[in-house]
């Protein structure tokens, strides 16, 4: 008795396999993550009033350091602490 491959003849399952995960890899390269900036946020970005303050503020501090009369309340910060850790 003789058996012919019949109905299997160009049939290869890894090549298909193979196709299939190229498929795959072309299909998740096209997509793009993104990110969008609401238009509230990009308002808070654009405020100077705020980033002046605090530039100010900063810039106090500094000159007070270098000038070595910058004091640190401890009972502030301890009061700070506590109401964090409550809240």
């Amino acid at each position: 008795m003789k058996i012919n491959n019949l109905g299997s003849m160009g049939v290869n399952p890894y090549k298909r396999n193979l196709e299939k995960s190229a498929d795959a890899a072309t299909k998740s390269q096209k997509k793009e993550d993104k990110v969008e900036i609401s238009s509230k946020a990009i308002g808070l970005q654009q405020t100077n009033e705020v980033t002046k303050a605090r530039q100010e503020k900063v810039q106090a501090i500094k000159t007070s350091l270098e000038s070595g009369n910058y004091t640190i309340d401890p009972k502030a910060i301890a009061k700070g602490l506590v109401n964090f850790y409550k809240n």
